[in-house]
């Protein structure tokens, strides 16, 4: 049984076809699915999918890096509303992106605080977007690990050394379909990072594994993420199933 970490299925690109995306997850041997938040818009679509199918799909709320700008504070309210309304499994997805647009830096940093503080408040874990943005990143979770902080650098894109310091920090590794694509690299990475530190993801729609690289990825295609780890650790698919689905309920609390 494999987890998918990290999922937007409830996104409009899979409107009318949730029963057939979550059969077709079911069939490839996805024990559940991880519904990461973007924003005030997606909370709604997010929690009838979680509620549709209870113990499988599983919420965190929170707000995207790139859904910040000077309404942060009212974005802000609205997730610690909800944050104080139901439970969650986790603070994502959340933390800092100056690829597309650095124009609200300052204001992430300020959404990205405020919301590490409510992983600590509410003892769960922070699910971490991270774009050419690792140097900050660290120098304002390391105060916070010191406080317990824990978590996962989702679709992890860094060096060995940041992957390795991530890990020091006591967070955990998010593997998905970039580990398929022949010439990202993130295979030799994987490579030289313990399957202890490791867990598996989709990020769909996007991101898809090859042979579906270009296509709509949908949790089902998890499973290729498996293989491939498989294949570069030359362990066997049902180890690397077993090892990063115990990490993803260990980290998720999901045990009990």
């Amino acid at each position: 049984m494999i987890i998918d970490s990290h999922s937007h299925i409830y996104s409009s690109e899979f409107k009318n076809e949730y029963s057939e995306i979550i059969e077709r997850a079911k069939t490839a041997g996805v024990e559940k699915i991880i519904l990461p938040n973007i924003d005030s818009s997606s909370i709604n679509a997010m929690l009838r999918l979680s509620d549709e199918y209870p113990n499988y799909c599983l919420p965190l709320i929170g707000i995207h890096p790139t859904s910040v700008n000077e309404d942060y504070d009212k974005e802000l309210e609205i997730i610690e509303y909800w944050l104080n309304k139901r439970s969650f499994f986790g603070i994502g997805e959340i933390g800092l992106d100056y690829y597309w647009d650095k124009t609200f830096k300052e204001e992430q940093i300020i959404v990205l605080e405020t919301q590490l503080n409510w992983c600590l408040k509410h003892n769960l874990p922070a699910v971490l977007h991270i774009r050419d943005a690792f140097e900050d990143i660290f120098d304002i979770i390391e105060p916070f690990c010191k406080k317990g902080l824990t978590g996962v650098f989702h679709s992890f894109t860094g060096t060995l050394e940041e992957g390795q310091r991530a890990i020091d920090l006591g967070f955990l590794i998010g593997v998905n379909g970039l580990v398929t694509f022949k010439n990202a690299g993130i295979d030799k990475l994987i490579a030289q990072l313990p399957l202890e530190k490791l867990i598996v993801e989709t990020d769909a729609p996007y991101l898809a594994p090859v042979p579906f690289r270009g296509k709509r990825n949908e949790s089902a295609y998890v499973s290729y993420v498996v293989d491939k780890i498989s294949d570069i650790k030359e362990v066997p698919v049902s180890e690397v199933a077993k090892i990063t689905t115990a990490n993803c309920k260990k980290l998720f609390n999901l045990e009990k």
